[in-house]
């Protein structure tokens, strides 16, 4: 364990593992992103942890570091079209699987950010509540996974700026459901969301 991080370097020995985590899940547009990553043996560092307590500059720092150091890492994305027809936890799973899939490694076990709520894959796993605060292979499939999607709902802001996505990514905020309200949907936002709350949809 490393003592300025506190987080874990495997949950198994002597297996390869591979951490998995998903970015974008709650988002009204844009596409979810998932990320697999296989670390070192006895992987430490001392700032890595989950994406979300770290700012985005680093993040993108650790991200090189982060793909520089792994053994095998692969990012799996599903369009928001995908996730209207199948929904938002299905489509996780499949950016999950895309993403294990692509791994230039094979895992003999997955550890994976969240709560076991579907039958994932063939392999073994283990599912773990704030995983990604938890264990470092986690933490950064969670910055690959918040990178990722950032750099797609960045580039898309440059077609939209309306909705500023560069600086909300296209969570829920008040700033985005009011530009709805505003100027509609895109081809990316999520139709099978509740795109607006309830004030908002009385006068829309």
């Amino acid at each position: 364990m490393n003592k300025e991080s506190n987080l874990l370097s495997c949950y198994k020995h002597e297996t390869i593992e591979a951490g998995c985590d998903e970015a974008g899940r709650g988002c009204l547009a844009g596409p979810v992103v998932a990320a697999a990553v296989v670390l070192p043996k006895n992987f430490t560092h001392p700032i890595l942890n989950d994406s979300k307590k770290i700012n985005e500059k680093t993040r993108y720092l650790l991200r090189k570091e982060i793909e520089e150091s792994s053994l095998a890492f692969a990012v799996g994305i599903i369009d928001n079209e995908e996730i209207d027809k199948i929904n938002i936890l299905k489509a996780s799973i499949m950016a999950m699987h895309k993403a294990l899939d692509s791994l230039k490694i094979i895992p003999e076990h997955i550890i994976i950010d969240g709560n076991n709520f579907l039958n994932f894959v063939r392999l073994p796993q283990t599912w773990f509540s704030k995983g990604d605060s938890k264990y470092y292979s986690i933490a950064a499939a969670s910055i690959l996974a918040k990178t990722y999607r950032d750099d797609i709902m960045n580039k898309l802001h440059q077609k939209y700026p309306e909705y500023n996505w560069a600086k909300n990514k296209a969570y829920p905020t008040k700033e985005h459901r009011q530009a709805i309200k505003e100027f509609g949907t895109t081809p990316f936002h999520r139709m099978s969301f509740r795109l607006l709350d309830e004030q908002l949809t009385l006068n829309f």
